[in-house]
């Protein structure tokens, strides 16, 4: 068809069909990001290791799911609380972990991150039937269903076997470039970051 029009043409041509794919790509993966709904969102300001700004998140906070959880985030965030805080534990495919209040600032010992918790009590747990996958936002518990405190995590996919198991607390509705580059940790290690990335400023915005 573009013969006889020449190279600028046929490169323009190919260019145009360079953003094309990119351009459906970036569709494909925006329409697994949630719509924001009514009730507040939590802005995370990503950073490396070194300070480095990597992206933001958005998270449309789920209060007619978890009214308790999501309450509790809220408030931690207002603090300040989790303003440092290291992503402790990412797993390449599953998930992010991040919110151990106690134990994961990123200018402290963090050896312990993933241990630790507010000084809250734990929460009740309110389990739903929102499904664990791309960019759901659950709260991070020990075998007991009702020990979720601070932390939580962010899905880089479905997981069935959480449904049920784990609070949902909301869904991730801007930056997934910015989840996917989340410094992954060794899968041998149960997902353990080196160096991790951190959660440089969190706030609410209210709706």
């Amino acid at each position: 068809m573009l013969k006889g029009f020449g190279f600028p043409v046929v490169m323009l041509a190919l260019g145009a069909a360079i953003w094309g794919i990119f351009f459906f790509s970036d569709g494909a993966n925006n329409k697994a990001l949630a719509e924001d709904t009514p009730g507040p969102n939590l802005v995370i300001e990503v950073a490396a290791s070194d300070g480095t700004p990597k992206g933001t998140l958005v998270i449309d906070l789920l209060p007619h799911v978890a009214p308790g959880h999501v309450e509790r985030i809220v408030a931690l965030a207002k603090a300040g609380a989790y303003d440092g805080v290291v992503f402790h534990r990412v797993i390449d495919e599953f998930m992010a972990q991040t919110g151990d209040v106690q134990y994961g600032k990123h200018d402290g010992d963090i050896s312990g991150a993933g241990t630790g918790a507010s000084d809250l009590p734990d929460l009740k747990a309110e389990f739903s039937n929102v499904p664990f996958k791309l960019g759901t936002v659950g709260m991070a518990r020990s075998s007991s269903p009702d020990s979720a405190n601070s932390q939580f995590f962010i899905m880089f996919g479905p997981a069935k076997h959480l449904n049920g198991e784990y609070t949902v607390v909301g869904r991730l509705i801007d930056g997934l470039a910015t989840l996917n580059d989340i410094k992954l940790g060794d899968k041998a290690q149960n997902g353990l970051v080196v160096d991790p990335d951190y959660m440089a400023k969190v706030t609410v915005v209210d709706e």
